[in-house]
C-alpha cells in the first residue's frame, strides 16, 4: 500500500499553494478578477494534465532510459532537498522560478496560464520529480487510483488558493508567505533526506 499521507504532504509542500498565490497576484496585478480566474483555472488544469502524464508514463520512461527507481529516489531526494533550501532561505534558485528575462516577459503577457503558471510554478521539476516518485510506489490499479486522488486533491487546493489569491496576499503579505514557506521547507528537507536514505537502502542493502 503506498504512503498516501506522505505523498499528500510532499506534493502540497512542493506546489506551495500559498507561495504560488502570492506570485500569481504579482503577475496578474493589472488584470481584472474575471481574467485572473480564467487563467487560474487554465493553468491548474494544464499543470494537472502534465503531472498525470508523468505519473502514468514516467516509470516506463525511466526503464527505457535504464534508470532504476532507487537511483531516481536518490536523485529526486537531492532535488527536493535543494528545493527545500530555496523555501527555507526564501531564495529563488531556478527549480521553481523564472529568470529575470522570463519574468519580464511574463509580466508583459496577457495570459500567463501556460507560462509561467503551469510551468514552472506548478508543474516544475520538483513537482514532476515528486509525481514520478509517487508512481514508483504503486503496484496495482487500486494504488494507482489512490495516488491519482492525491494529485487531484492537491491541484484542487492549489486552484482554490489561486482563486483566493488577492485576499490571501493581503492577509499574509510577503513576510507571512515567506514564514509559511520556510516552515514547509523544513518539513520537505526531512522528507527529502528520507527519500535519499530509502534509495541508498534499496540500492545496497536489499
Amino acid at each position: 500500500m503506498p504512503d498516501v499521507l506522505n505523498a499528500l504532504v510532499v506534493l502540497f509542500i512542493v506546489l506551495d499553494p500559498v507561495g504560488v498565490a502570492w506570485m500569481f497576484t504579482l503577475l496578474t496585478a493589472r488584470l481584472d478578477s474575471g481574467r485572473q480566474r480564467r487563467m487560474a483555472v487554465r493553468g491548474v488544469m494544464l499543470a494537472t494534465i502534465i503531472m498525470f502524464v508523468f505519473f502514468f508514463l514516467g516509470d516506463g520512461l525511466l526503464r527505457w532510459m535504464g534508470i532504476s527507481l532507487p537511483a531516481f529516489r536518490i536523485a529526486g531526494g537531492i532535488l527536493l532537498f535543494l528545493l527545500s533550501l530555496e523555501m527555507v532561505f526564501a531564495r529563488q534558485s531556478g527549480l521553481r522560478s523564472t529568470t529575470m528575462g522570463e519574468q519580464q516577459e511574463a509580466e508583459q503577457r496577457q495570459d500567463i496560464s501556460v507560462f509561467p503558471l503551469a510551468f514552472p510554478l506548478l508543474a516544475g521539476p520538483g513537482a514532476l520529480t515528486t509525481v514520478l516518485l509517487m508512481a514508483g510506489q504503486v503496484d496495482n490499479v487500486t494504488e494507482q487510483l489512490y495516488m491519482s486522488g492525491v494529485i487531484i486533491v492537491i491541484c484542487s487546493i492549489t486552484l482554490v488558493s489561486l482563486l483566493l489569491a488577492r485576499p490571501i496576499s493581503v492577509l499574509l503579505g510577503e513576510t507571512g508567505a515567506n514564514v509559511i514557506s520556510r516552515l514547509l521547507g523544513l518539513v520537505l528537507a526531512a522528507l527529502a533526506v528520507q527519500y535519499v536514505i530509502d534509495g541508498i537502502r534499496q540500492s545496497f542493502f536489499v
